[in-house]
């Protein structure tokens, strides 16, 4: 593998991350994941051959350690991206500062290929702080590099989602689901679809640019959550709260280390986030993305009433019958 081009993968132990470092090990890439903490990523090695994929320390918010790691790399990924504020973690920090970061350092190593991973919805006029710190990675990626490619998916699910898990998490210990934005358009992606986008574009198998990644359908926030309970098998009362009521429960939860809710969450809930009509997406990148009415149940079977023996106890009430 020593004679291998090499990518490196900023934030490759996470949710999204882990499934492009798979993508691009397959490929015959050698891979450095960049991560905080290298010793709780052990578990990426074994994505390749032995010493193909490499868990290396870095802090997008440090020069030194994105320097490091993006030296004589041919191409790199930032996957970075965070869903509240921690910290010295803030949005601005994190997906405007450290995508302008990776990408500045990246094009002064050599890179040949920078591949943004951003969401739809990013816009510098969004009243969310989120969006705007997105739009503004963008913006500072194409500027260090013309030719980068920014992806730009909707929600994202998969075995490790905080989605789809999140919900079915409470639906397990509370008789009433409160959601904010229940008549809100999604156009959930599968993890897996946005991996593949990710490899095509790296490996220059697509032109660069921006592409929005949407699933085959668009759903309600509401028609989601009754999609999850039918997927784990629990009848739960589902209550829409008003986007003004929301806004202040999220004003108070956002102080929590780890909140449910923030209000820069009901903000974006306030806006659709679906695929902008003329955007080049999947169809362009020569994928046909999977829908996840056929993929949640893989994994979603744990929070059913007898977990990994419902199926089992479903088939046999039914020949009871």
């Amino acid at each position: 593998m020593t004679d291998a081009p090499i990518v490196t993968v900023i934030g490759g132990s996470g949710f999204v991350g882990r499934y492009i470092v798979q993508a691009m090990a397959r490929e015959g890439w050698r891979v450095r994941v960049g991560c905080r903490r290298p010793h709780e990523a052990h578990f990426v090695r074994p994505y390749g051959v032995v010493g193909q994929v490499e868990p290396i320390q870095c802090n997008i918010r440090d020069d030194a350690s994105i320097a490091r790691i993006v030296a004589g790399a041919q191409v790199v990924i930032n996957c970075v991206g965070v869903l509240f504020e921690s910290g010295k973690n803030s949005f601005a920090a994190t997906q405007a500062e450290g995508a302008a970061r990776v990408a500045r350092l990246a094009a002064a190593a050599g890179a040949t290929r920078i591949v943004q991973i951003s969401a739809i919805g990013a816009d510098p006029e969004s009243p969310s702080e989120y969006a705007r710190s997105k739009a503004a990675g963008e913006a500072a990626v194409r500027e260090a590099m013309a030719n980068a490619t920014i992806l730009r998916p909707s929600i994202i699910f998969g075995t490790e989602d905080q989605f789809f898990n999140r919900f079915a998490k409470m639906a397990r210990l509370m008789p009433v689901l409160p959601i904010v934005g229940g008549a809100t358009r999604f156009q959930p992606v599968w993890v897996q679809d946005v991996a593949e986008a990710t490899m095509r574009v790296a490996t220059g198998g697509a032109q660069p640019g921006v592409y929005e990644l949407g699933g085959p359908n668009i759903y309600t926030f509401r028609a989601l959550i009754d999609m999850m309970l039918h997927a784990i098998r629990r009848r739960r009362l589902v209550i829409d709260m008003p986007f003004w009521m929301a806004r202040l429960q999220g004003s108070m939860l956002g102080m929590l280390p780890d909140p449910p809710l923030t209000r820069d969450q009901v903000l974006l809930l306030e806006r659709d986030n679906v695929v902008a009509e003329g955007a080049r997406g999947f169809a362009e990148l020569g994928i046909e993305p999977e829908a996840p009415e056929g993929i949640i149940d893989s994994y979603l079977y744990a929070y059913r009433p007898y977990g990994q023996y419902a199926s089992l106890t479903e088939s046999r009430r039914a020949q009871d019958q």
